[in-house]
C-alpha cells in the first residue's frame, strides 16, 4: 500500500483567481510578481541572492506550466512547455475566506462555507468587553498592543515593556485571529498557554478562527526572537476531514509544523515541530523514515508566509523558494515505490501587493512519485480535489466535496 506526502508551501499562490476582485486582490500573483522582480534585478539582495528566479526542480515537475495555465502569462525564467515530468495544474479556493484554516481545511476536503469574525484595523482593535472578560478570568493587570501588527515588529516595539510590566502583548491581523506574545522565561510558557485557552473560550462568540500563543526569548529589542513553541488554539472543522477519515481507517497521520494546530489537534496521530523551513524540511524527511504503508505526511512550510509574504520581502521570498527547490531532490530521493508527493499552497501572499494581508489566488498543484507519468490535471474547481486525490491514492473512501485528479 502506498504513502502520501502533502507539502503546503504556505502562501505560494500563482495568481489568476476569478473572485480575486471581491477580496481587493485582482491582479495579485505571488509567483509571477516574484519572478518578474527577480528578472529585472529588483529581487537581488547583497549576500542573499541575485538574478532570475531559479527553481529548476519544481519547474521540471510543472510549476511554470501551472503558472501559465493559471494566469495565461509566461513566468520569467520558468518553462511553460506543457510537457513536465510531474502532474501539474492549479486549484481555486471555494471557501469564504483566504486565511490559513480555510485553505488547509479545504485542502483536506472541507471547504469553509461560513464567514469568520475579524477585528477592525483600528486602535484599539478588540472590543473592550472581550478584553475585560479575558483579563478578569486570567488575573491580568492590563495588556499591551491592542492593534493590528506584524508579530516580529510588535515584539521589538513592546517586548521590553512586556518584560518590565508582565503585561502580555495582544495583537491581530487581517486574519480571523488573536495573537498573544509573551516571553518564555520572564512570563512563562505554560502561563501563556493557559492565557490562550482562556482567550479561546471568550473568542468563540466572535467566531474567531484561531488564538495563537507567540512565545519569544531574548533580553532586549535587538535580541528578541520567536521560538518554535508557538501553539494555535483553533476551532474544529465543521465536518470530518481527510485526516479524520485516515485515522478512523487506522492510518497514521504525521503533522509537520503547525498542521496539528490548524486542525485543532484532531486527526493528527504524530506531531513533529520545527522552527523555520529548514527544520520543517528535516522533520518531513524524518517522518518519511517513520511512515508506513497507507500513512499520510502533511507538512506546512511557514516561512514563505510569515517571514516574506506578510513582510512584503521579494528577495527573501525568492531566496526561500530557491532554497526549498535545492532541497527538493532529498525528499524525492526518499520516496518509495508507490509513494505520492504533492506540492501546493493554502492561499497567496503576494510580496509586491499593498498592505500585509494574504491574497486571493489559485494555488499550484504539482505531484510526482515513482512511476507517475507527467500530465496536466487542469484547473481544479476546489482545493478539496487535493485531499480527495490523497484519499484515492491511499485507498480510502472519498469525501463529498472534491474529486480525485489521479
Amino acid at each position: 500500500m502506498p504513502r502520501a506526502i502533502l507539502c503546503v508551501l504556505d502562501s505560494f499562490g500563482i495568481g489568476g483567481a476569478a473572485d480575486a476582485a471581491a477580496f481587493g486582490d485582482a491582479g495579485s500573483d505571488t509567483l509571477g510578481h516574484i519572478a518578474e522582480r527577480c528578472a529585472n534585478g529588483q529581487g537581488d539582495r547583497e549576500g542573499l541572492r541575485k538574478g532570475p528566479l531559479s527553481v529548476p526542480n519544481m519547474d521540471r515537475l510543472g510549476l511554470g506550466a501551472a503558472g501559465r495555465l493559471s494566469t495565461g502569462k509566461d513566468i520569467p525564467g520558468l518553462d511553460h512547455s506543457g510537457d513536465p515530468d510531474g502532474l501539474w495544474g492549479f486549484a481555486a479556493e471555494t471557501s469564504n475566506g483566504k486565511d490559513t484554516p480555510s485553505g488547509h481545511w479545504e485542502i483536506a476536503g472541507v471547504p469553509v462555507r461560513f464567514d469568520w469574525g475579524y477585528f477592525p484595523d483600528t486602535v484599539p482593535t478588540f472590543p473592550a468587553e472581550l478584553i475585560e472578560k479575558i483579563s478578569a478570568k486570567a488575573g491580568l493587570n492590563g495588556i499591551l498592543g491592542y492593534k493590528h501588527a506584524s508579530g516580529t515588529v510588535i515584539i521589538a516595539e513592546l517586548g521590553e515593556e512586556h518584560v518590565r510590566t508582565g503585561k502580555p502583548i495582544f495583537y491581530t491581523s487581517a486574519d480571523s485571529v488573536i495573537q498573544i506574545a509573551a516571553h518564555e522565561e520572564h512570563y512563562g510558557l505554560e502561563k501563556l498557554y493557559e492565557l490562550c485557552e482562556i482567550t479561546r473560550e471568550f473568542a468563540d462568540p466572535y467566531n474567531i478562527g484561531r488564538v495563537i500563543a507567540r512565545p519569544f526569548l531574548g533580553e532586549n529589542a535587538d535580541t528578541f526572537e520567536r521560538t518554535a513553541n508557538r501553539r494555535d488554539y483553533s476551532v474544529l472543522p465543521p465536518e470530518p476531514t481527510l485526516l479524520d477519515r485516515l485515522t478512523e481507517a487506522g492510518r497514521t497521520v504525521y503533522g509537520i509544523g503547525k498542521i496539528s494546530d490548524i486542525f485543532a489537534h484532531q486527526g493528527v496521530s504524530k506531531v513533529l515541530k520545527g522552527a523555520g523551513n529548514d527544520q520543517l524540511f528535516d522533520k518531513t524527511l524524518e517522518a518519511m523514515e517513520l511512515a508506513e504503508d497507507g500513512d499520510l505526511i502533511f507538512a506546512n512550510f511557514i516561512d514563505f508566509d510569515s517571514l516574506y509574504g506578510h513582510r512584503r520581502d521579494v528577495p527573501g521570498y525568492a531566496a526561500a523558494l530557491e532554497h526549498f527547490d535545492r532541497r527538493l531532490p532529498e525528499m524525492i530521493g526518499k520516496m518509495r515505490d508507490g509513494d505520492l508527493l504533492i506540492l501546493t499552497a493554502d492561499h497567496g501572499c503576494d510580496p509586491t501587493w499593498e498592505g500585509t494581508d494574504h491574497t486571493r489566488e489559485h494555488v499550484p498543484v504539482i505531484a510526482t512519485g515513482p512511476g507517475i507519468a507527467g500530465r496536466g490535471i487542469g484547473g481544479r474547481k476546489t482545493f478539496a480535489d487535493i485531499g480527495e486525490s490523497v484519499a484515492d491514492h491511499l485507498g480510502i473512501a472519498n469525501g463529498p466535496n472534491g474529486q480525485s485528479f489521479l
